[in-house]
């Protein structure tokens, strides 16, 4: 077997579990008690993330991949963790045992859209923590950069910082830039408002994708009904955990729906946008909505620069990923873009595909499809939009 048959897949959505040292050893030693840490809870026999003296979650909580105790039990220290979610050799190796070939990076503690670095409440120190974040990444790439499609992360609260750190991780070699899919929620613009006009333009000419990840609002803020201390008393982890989920995903057809109507993508053509860990089978009736409440009002009599309908600018401009949908019809690809729907995993997340049960979902998903479909959803998308070196033949 040559080396390019060995690998069949591009990863488009896994994450890090990060190492207990990546802010306090990559921030000015000034704030080496404020930054984000671990610490040993020996009441609960667990490692912990803390910021200041604030407990978050267990240090490892997220390293679910090969976790065998049920649910919400959960590896207690990185030890007992697989190794690959939170080392870059150790994961190449478990990406050689299930044929993949590169993977995104996204975070864990940062949030989905990077807004846990608003804990810090210090403008300076939650710049320090992006860069020295996003500078981890490398790090943790180092061992195959061919292999590791790193996903920046930006201090979206100043506009003008994160078009700096565009520019700087661009020269880097990053491949994407995750953003927050509600910048209304922390008192910022619109979308649609001119404030974010650098980013567009920054992205654009960098060709850069803007990911939308799940959770990347904020769904633990005021008037939310999510992870809330009555809906766990009530309901429990397990149940919320589930409908928390889904509420999630939903959430990212409203961010995309945004967007879409925002007028971004008309000013930006050029511009590309990623749904992540959401699913593809919702997308069909999103864009068909959109389609039908855009004909019904005449859209374009009172908004002229809008030359075509949501779903041609959706298949145009935006992509999805797909992990757990079984036997996906014809139809869901033709109108979510069948050059715009990437595979993905989650790894090492509980509702990861893990081991055999990558090929399963593989199977399960696109069984019915011919050999060119497969190619491009599980390898070709993702290569060509992040600009991915392919395996040597």
């Amino acid at each position: 077997m040559s080396t390019a048959q060995k690998y069949s897949f591009i990863d488009s959505d896994t994450h890090i579990t990060e190492p207990a040292d990546v802010w306090t050893s990559r921030v000015p030693s000034k704030w080496k008690d404020r930054v984000p840490h671990v610490r040993w809870v020996e009441e609960e026999k667990e490692e912990f993330w803390f910021i200041g003296d604030k407990k978050l979650y267990g240090a490892a909580s997220n390293a679910m991949a090969g976790w065998e105790e049920p649910f919400p039990n959960h590896p207690p220290t990185y030890e007992k963790a697989h190794a690959g979610a939170y080392d870059g050799a150790a994961r190449l190796k478990y990406m050689d045992r299930i044929g993949c070939w590169a993977q995104t990076l996204y975070p864990n503690l940062g949030g989905g859209g990077n807004q846990n670095f608003l804990e810090l409440k210090d403008q300076e120190l939650m710049l320090a923590c992006v860069r020295a974040y996003n500078d981890f990444q490398i790090d943790f790439s180092s061992p195959d950069p061919r292999r590791f499609i790193p996903i920046m992360a930006v201090p979206f609260w100043d506009v003008q910082e994160t078009v700096k750190e565009i520019e700087r991780c661009a020269k880097k070699g990053f491949k994407g830039i995750l953003f927050t899919g509600a910048p209304q929620d922390y008192k910022l613009p619109f979308f649609g408002e001119a404030h974010w006009d650098p980013m567009w333009a920054i992205a654009q000419e960098a060709d850069l994708p803007i990911s939308f990840h799940l959770g990347s609002g904020d769904f633990f803020g005021e008037g939310q009904d999510m992870f809330t201390p009555k809906r766990l008393a009530v309901d429990g982890m397990p149940t919320t955990y589930v409908r928390t989920t889904v509420n999630l995903i939903f959430g990212i057809g409203n961010q995309m729906s945004d967007v879409l109507m925002s007028g971004v993508l008309v000013r930006y053509p050029q511009l590309k946008f990623v749904s992540v860990e959401s699913g593809v089978r919702w997308i069909p009736f999103m864009i068909e909505l959109l389609d039908h409440q855009f004909e019904a009002i005449q859209f374009w009599k009172h908004r002229p620069e809008f030359k075509m309908k949501p779903s041609e600018y959706f298949r145009r401009q935006i992509y999805s990923t797909w992990w757990f949908e079984k036997d996906l019809t014809p139809d869901v690809f033709e109108k979510a873009g069948a050059d715009h729907v990437m595979f993905e995993t989650d790894f090492p997340h509980i509702t990861c595909l893990y081991e055999d049960e990558v090929k399963d979902a593989i199977e399960g998903g696109l069984g019915r499809h011919d050999e060119a479909l497969r190619q491009a959803i599980l390898f070709d998308n993702a290569a060509k939009l992040y600009k991915v070196e392919r395996p040597t033949t």
